[in-house]
């Protein structure tokens, strides 16, 4: 690899065309200037046209630049720069460790179907469509998917077999070629360059707008990035049992060893117990089947949060009312019943006065409900599940109320 490193850097190539299709690039994407500015040119003779790693470099075929048009040479450009912002390196990573795959034939379908999802909406509004480029209507596909979703629906066979000889370099299936120059070569953006990088581009399209949903589906992504929910709600729930005062009180039942300083006084010992979690699941109108079931496998996850005692979880379904208490048993034999209004203050009640007093309350809602006027006496965890807009009764003037400050929050979903 250093050999072919050392050669790619004394190969001379027409720059001046190159930059030229750059610039052109930038009048036609402008919401792309930071990043197609941010990729290192290295020519080589070894890449068929124009590729790129995961450092930012983008490997140049002086051949290919020279029996190259300007402007095909700015949808590459785009199109590879594309690659990196996506971060299809890894994804196609990500994607190889959980299927099991591996080989020259994974990695063309890995970058056939990364192409795809950039294709179908990179070219038209100043950008010509390169040749051969690959498009999802050339496998029989539908536009406007990921390359997860592409890799899904076709193999190798008769609708590829023109694109055998497609290599847009390992920033695009997460592969390193032998022209890569590595994470010590020269000219190489650093994670943090690349993660500035990427953060103003999204910022650039968010600002201005685009045209492509594709774009703004990405930088939104980027810029509010899915929280990893379930890890963040089990975090919440070991703290909440866990914090100092949770399942403590005195008992006599075991003096305390400091009464043997006070003779004929007996002092009671502080005893901690298991903790008991009540959870209070939304069944109103406006939660659906499938967030009920996600609730329900919460329920079974708080469960094996307690170390699998069922008998410190109690489930109280509610809408405008709260219903009755379930111990656990099994979580697919809760009776979720409602369906009407919200009103989990009605929940947190029933949470509370039935039964030995909860150290813990979670409450599953959409957040469409009012809430208690004063913090409970225990502590509080609201799952809420993602919502667009609310819409309570068909008032489209409906504004829920906030989540109260007293209470730790974790987005679901």
């Amino acid at each position: 690899m250093t050999d072919l490193a050392h050669d790619t850097r004394e190969l001379a190539y027409d720059s001046g065309k190159l930059f030229a299709a750059r610039l052109q690039a930038v009048r036609a994407r402008p919401f792309l200037a930071t990043a197609l500015f941010a990729l290192q040119v290295v020519p080589s003779r070894h890449v068929p046209t124009m590729g790129v790693d995961r450092f930012w470099r983008c490997y140049v075929s002086p051949g290919f630049v020279d029996r190259t048009p300007v402007e095909e040479l700015a949808s590459v450009w785009v199109h590879e720069v594309s690659h990196l912002l996506r971060d299809h390196h890894g994804r196609s990573e990500r994607y190889a460790d959980r299927n099991g795959v591996s080989g020259a034939k994974e990695r063309l379908r890995m970058n056939i179907a990364a192409d795809c999802e950039i294709n179908d909406d990179a070219f038209g509004d100043g950008l010509v469509v390169p040749k051969g480029v690959m498009l999802p209507g050339l496998l029989q596909l539908p536009s406007g998917k990921l390359m997860e979703e592409y890799l899904g629906e076709f193999r190798l066979g008769r609708f590829t077999e023109a694109h055998a000889w497609l290599d847009c370099g390992s920033g695009a299936d997460g592969w390193e070629r032998p022209w890569d120059l590595g994470p010590d070569g020269a000219h190489g953006l650093t994670a943090q360059e690349r993660d500035l990088v990427r953060f103003r581009v999204a910022q650039g399209i968010k600002g201005r707008g685009s045209r492509s949903a594709g774009w703004e589906r990405w930088a939104e992504e980027t810029l509010h990035p899915p929280q990893p929910w379930r890890e963040l709600l089990g975090a919440a729930i070991r703290s909440a049992v866990s914090a100092p005062g949770v399942g403590e009180n005195y008992t006599y039942g075991r003096p305390s060893r400091r009464s043997t300083s006070l003779p004929g006084v007996i002092l009671p010992s502080l005893r901690r117990r298991p903790p008991r979690v009540s959870i209070v699941i939304d069944t109103s109108g406006s939660v659906s089947d499938r967030e009920l079931g996600s609730a329900l496998l919460e329920v079974a996850a708080i469960s094996r949060t307690l170390g699998g005692r069922r008998d410190l979880v109690r489930v109280v379904p509610c809408d405008a009312s709260a219903h009755l208490v379930h111990p656990l048993c099994r979580g697919q034999g809760i009776p979720l019943i409602g369906g009407g209004g919200t009103d989990l203050r009605a929940g947190f009640r029933k949470a509370l006065h039935s039964g030995p007093k909860p150290d813990v309350i979670v409450a599953l809602t959409d957040g469409q409900t009012p809430w208690p006027d004063t913090q409970p006496p225990c502590r509080t965890i609201i799952g809420l599940f993602p919502r667009g807009g609310y819409d309570e009764d068909s008032d489209s003037e409906y504004v829920p109320d906030p989540v109260p400050q007293w209470a730790r929050v974790v987005e679901i979903g």
